[in-house]
């Protein structure tokens, strides 16, 4: 990482249109919608984001296993600019999206025995890895994992770190500067309940990002 690089900040699991605006108002980098119906954070299936969404804001859309026309079909709908797959995709299904236009952000789910040399094959058709805790959920598991793992990456494609990210345990943040860490992704260590964020917490993570970047 160089010195002059900023760590990006994604709120993720966001579906209550007051919170959004709220989140949305301190400007993060990037904004995660989850449309996994088995998720606790489901947006529902009447979802909109709100019509005053700030455009310096990347939408994410958070899939698992979902059909790819399903996906395409919501990118339109929602405006998404980031597909983030959370599930077992296979390395063709992400071509396939990223061809469509739309940017991707692949998650692989961390523990002591993961292999990271599972990364490989996707590095052509992701723009963003996206390491999480191995947990019993597809996310949202609110524990993080040995950041010493990282070692193990090989640093080629830029990743976001999260797994119950929050100002307790950020504090960290700047022993991984040395690896290809683009951003943190925040979700359920900044709840009040799920789906819907302490805006308090947020700018407490805010401020430790800003004071490592």
């Amino acid at each position: 990482m160089t010195e002059d690089h900023s760590i990006l900040f994604k709120v993720c699991g966001m579906r209550d249109t007051e919170n959004i605006s709220e989140v949305a108002a301190l400007l993060p980098d990037f904004m995660g919608f989850i449309f996994y119906k088995k998720s606790p954070r489901y947006v529902g299936d009447d979802f909109q984001v709100p019509f005053n969404f700030p455009s310096s804001i990347k939408r994410v859309g958070v899939f698992v296993n979902e059909n790819i026309e399903v996906i395409k079909s919501l990118v339109e709908k929602h405006k998404l600019d980031y597909v983030q797959l959370h599930g077992e995709e296979p390395v063709v299904y992400s071509s396939e999206l990223r061809n469509s236009g739309v940017g991707v952000i692949k998650v692989f789910s961390i523990d002591k025995d993961f292999d990271f040399g599972t990364t490989t094959a996707y590095e052509s058709v992701v723009d963003y890895f996206l390491f999480d805790t191995k947990g019993k959920f597809y996310g949202g598991n609110a524990v993080t994992f040995d950041w010493n793992l990282l070692s193990r990456y090989n640093q080629k494609i830029p990743f976001f770190l999260s797994g119950g990210l929050n100002e307790s345990n950020l504090g960290g943040l700047g022993k991984l500067l040395e690896f290809n860490l683009v951003g943190v992704d925040v979700n359920s260590g900044v709840e009040v309940s799920p789906g819907f964020k302490n805006i308090q917490k947020i700018n407490s993570v805010l401020k430790l990002i800003t004071t490592n970047n």
